[in-house]
């Protein structure tokens, strides 16, 4: 298994873990309001990461850009680690450590040993 992809398994658990965090939030939103914004974006993020690492983990050739289309969330999350902190110590290292992250998760998933490791048809 190339190093790309356990980077983005890395990346699709712990996606799935804040979700899991954040549900009992979208379930009590659910008791007042059948269907709220925050909960449709929760469930089809958790619907898309779940498909996508499936797609992964059996090494199907459409995984690849779904698994791209995932790692697009990263990018957003550049300014707003920026924009999340006052102070200028924490503010640069999380920016930084966002980018770097996105940065080998894309040079990752881009690389051509996940192009042939994803193959099946």
């Amino acid at each position: 298994m190339p190093a790309g992809i356990r980077v983005f398994l890395v990346y699709a658990f712990l996606i799935l873990a804040i979700i899991g965090l954040s549900l009992r939030f979208v379930v009590d939103q659910a008791i007042s309001a059948p269907v709220s914004p925050i909960g449709v974006v929760v469930m089809v993020l958790l619907a898309y990461t779940i498909f996508t690492t499936t797609l992964v983990i059996q090494r199907k050739e459409a995984a690849r850009g779904l698994a791209l289309g995932l790692a697009s969330l990263t990018l957003p999350a550049i300014p707003l680690a920026w924009l999340s902190f006052v102070q200028a110590g924490p503010r640069i290292a999380a920016t930084l450590f966002v980018l770097a992250f996105a940065v080998l998760l894309f040079r990752g998933l881009l690389a051509p040993e996940v192009r042939v490791y994803l193959d099946e048809v």
